[in-house]
């Protein structure tokens, strides 16, 4: 697992490995059974994390009482918990565990000693920010620019691993749209493959 956040570092930073080796040392790593929920809807935020093995759901319930998914994260992905310019800083999501997960856990409240600490660490964070952050951009454009079997198409080219990992009622409110035309969608596809 270490081996994944040492890749990590490489690319965003040039800390030499024993630097890289301390970093890692002082970071948490825990495992996280299914069904754990890490983030509740309208908490505080005090942690942030990184997957190392998992897939971990962000979702929010709407007035109506309804589940909406919003994003999935699984290995190798950054969850990052943004409500800086909300006055009451309250998250509007609700991270849970949809597999036993390892990840790696980041306080908040100390990120600043570690950021000082260890000064490459704020800008490889900074640099997995803005990378997020256009790919976010990126999605969502091409998301409100697609229909529900393009979205589905793009998931299935670009994410195929999240089709059997995630329950469809799930995977169907990612992709904005009903379990039922979820289904629909499924089957025509695999008719066009085969």
């Amino acid at each position: 697992m270490k081996s994944v956040l040492m890749k990590y570092m490489t690319k965003y930073t040039s800390l030499n490995e024993e630097e890289q080796r301390r970093i890692i040392d002082e970071l948490t790593i825990k495992e996280y059974k299914k069904g754990t929920i890490l983030h509740r809807q309208g908490d505080v935020p005090k942690k942030c994390y990184f997957v190392l093995k998992g897939c971990i759901r962000q979702y929010a319930i709407d007035e109506m009482g309804k589940e909406v998914t919003s994003n999935f994260y699984t290995e190798e992905q950054a969850i990052t918990i943004f409500n800086h310019d909300k006055l009451d800083k309250l998250s509007s999501y609700t991270y849970t565990c949809l597999e036993d997960s390892i990840l790696v856990v980041g306080d908040l409240d100390t990120e600043e000693k570690m950021y000082n600490q260890y000064n490459q660490l704020e800008a490889m964070t900074r640099k997995m920010m803005e990378e997020i952050f256009g790919q976010v951009q990126d999605d969502f454009a091409a998301f409100i620019g697609s229909t529900p079997e393009e979205r589905y198409k793009s998931l299935k080219m670009k994410r195929p691993h999240l089709i059997n990992r995630v329950p469809q009622h799930q995977l169907a409110s990612y992709l904005g749209m009903t379990p039922e035309s979820l289904s629909r969608i499924k089957k025509r596809v695999h008719k066009e493959i085969n």
